[in-house]
Protein backbone atom coordinates (compact mmCIF):
# COMPACT_ATOMS: atom_id res chain seq x y z
CA UNK A 1 0.00 0.00 0.00
CA UNK A 2 1.16 3.49 -0.86
CA UNK A 3 0.44 6.82 0.85
CA UNK A 4 0.88 10.21 -0.74
CA UNK A 5 0.90 13.34 1.41
CA UNK A 6 0.20 16.80 0.08
CA UNK A 7 1.00 19.73 2.37
CA UNK A 8 -0.72 23.01 1.55
CA UNK A 9 -0.26 26.52 2.88
CA UNK A 10 -3.72 28.07 2.82
CA UNK A 11 -4.85 31.59 2.04
CA UNK A 12 -6.65 33.35 4.91
CA UNK A 13 -10.27 32.28 5.48
CA UNK A 14 -10.14 29.52 2.85
CA UNK A 15 -10.85 26.42 4.96
CA UNK A 16 -14.53 26.32 3.97
CA UNK A 17 -13.69 26.54 0.27
CA UNK A 18 -11.02 23.84 0.66
CA UNK A 19 -13.52 21.53 2.35
CA UNK A 20 -16.15 22.12 -0.35
CA UNK A 21 -13.62 21.58 -3.14
CA UNK A 22 -12.43 18.33 -1.56
CA UNK A 23 -15.99 17.02 -1.09
CA UNK A 24 -17.48 18.12 -4.41
CA UNK A 25 -14.56 17.75 -6.84
CA UNK A 26 -11.39 16.04 -5.64
CA UNK A 27 -12.77 13.10 -3.64
CA UNK A 28 -15.21 12.13 -6.44
CA UNK A 29 -12.28 12.20 -8.92
CA UNK A 30 -10.21 10.01 -6.61
CA UNK A 31 -13.03 7.51 -6.08
CA UNK A 32 -13.08 6.88 -9.83
CA UNK A 33 -9.37 5.97 -9.90
CA UNK A 34 -8.38 2.30 -9.91
CA UNK A 35 -6.40 1.46 -6.79
CA UNK A 36 -7.62 4.42 -4.73
CA UNK A 37 -8.40 3.41 -1.14
CA UNK A 38 -8.94 6.48 1.03
CA UNK A 39 -8.40 10.22 1.41
CA UNK A 40 -7.93 11.94 4.77
CA UNK A 41 -7.56 15.72 5.01
CA UNK A 42 -6.29 17.51 8.12
CA UNK A 43 -6.57 21.25 8.76
CA UNK A 44 -4.15 23.14 11.01
CA UNK A 45 -6.26 24.66 13.86
CA UNK A 46 -5.27 28.20 12.81
CA UNK A 47 -6.51 27.48 9.27
CA UNK A 48 -3.09 28.36 7.83
CA UNK A 49 -2.39 24.92 6.39
CA UNK A 50 -3.71 21.51 5.48
CA UNK A 51 -2.38 18.01 4.85
CA UNK A 52 -4.08 15.53 2.56
CA UNK A 53 -3.18 11.85 2.69
CA UNK A 54 -4.35 9.55 -0.07
CA UNK A 55 -3.95 5.78 0.16
CA UNK A 56 -3.45 3.54 -2.88
CA UNK A 57 -3.41 -0.24 -3.04
CA UNK A 58 -0.44 -0.42 -5.45
CA UNK A 59 2.16 2.01 -6.75
CA UNK A 60 1.45 1.00 -10.35
CA UNK A 61 -2.22 1.98 -10.09
CA UNK A 62 -1.39 5.54 -9.08
CA UNK A 63 -0.14 6.44 -12.58
CA UNK A 64 -3.37 7.93 -13.92
CA UNK A 65 -3.66 10.03 -10.76
CA UNK A 66 -0.19 11.47 -11.36
CA UNK A 67 -0.91 12.35 -14.97
CA UNK A 68 -4.60 13.35 -14.89
CA UNK A 69 -6.05 13.92 -11.42
CA UNK A 70 -3.15 15.71 -9.70
CA UNK A 71 -2.97 18.54 -12.32
CA UNK A 72 -6.79 18.94 -12.13
CA UNK A 73 -6.58 18.97 -8.34
CA UNK A 74 -3.92 21.70 -8.35
CA UNK A 75 -6.08 23.82 -10.64
CA UNK A 76 -9.14 23.29 -8.41
CA UNK A 77 -7.15 24.36 -5.34
CA UNK A 78 -5.54 27.52 -6.77
CA UNK A 79 -8.09 29.72 -4.98
CA UNK A 80 -7.15 28.34 -1.55
CA UNK A 81 -3.41 27.60 -1.86
CA UNK A 82 -0.63 29.99 -1.01
CA UNK A 83 2.28 28.78 -3.17
CA UNK A 84 2.92 25.26 -4.46
CA UNK A 85 2.19 22.22 -2.29
CA UNK A 86 4.83 19.85 -0.92
CA UNK A 87 4.27 16.24 -2.01
CA UNK A 88 5.81 13.07 -0.58
CA UNK A 89 5.14 9.38 -1.19
CA UNK A 90 5.51 6.61 1.38
CA UNK A 91 5.09 2.86 1.64
CA UNK A 92 2.48 2.11 4.32
CA UNK A 93 3.81 -0.25 6.99
CA UNK A 94 0.91 -0.22 9.48
CA UNK A 95 -2.74 0.75 9.40
CA UNK A 96 -5.71 0.17 11.68
CA UNK A 97 -8.06 0.83 8.72
CA UNK A 98 -6.45 -1.33 6.05
CA UNK A 99 -4.74 -4.70 6.08
CA UNK A 100 -1.12 -4.50 4.90
CA UNK A 101 0.43 -7.71 3.58
CA UNK A 102 4.10 -8.54 4.03
CA UNK A 103 4.60 -8.46 0.27
CA UNK A 104 3.60 -4.77 0.28
CA UNK A 105 6.34 -3.84 2.74
CA UNK A 106 9.16 -3.92 0.20
CA UNK A 107 10.88 -0.53 0.29
CA UNK A 108 12.90 0.64 -2.66
CA UNK A 109 15.35 3.49 -2.14
CA UNK A 110 14.86 6.12 0.53
CA UNK A 111 11.32 5.83 1.95
CA UNK A 112 11.54 9.40 3.24
CA UNK A 113 12.65 11.00 -0.02
CA UNK A 114 10.60 12.89 -2.55
CA UNK A 115 9.05 11.38 -5.67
Amino acid sequence: MLARTINLRLKPNSVGELTRTMEKEIIPWLRNEEGFQDEITFIVPSGAGAVGISLWDQKEKKGAYDQEIYPKMLKALTNVMKGPPTVQTYEVSNSTFHTISESELVCEGNPFGHD
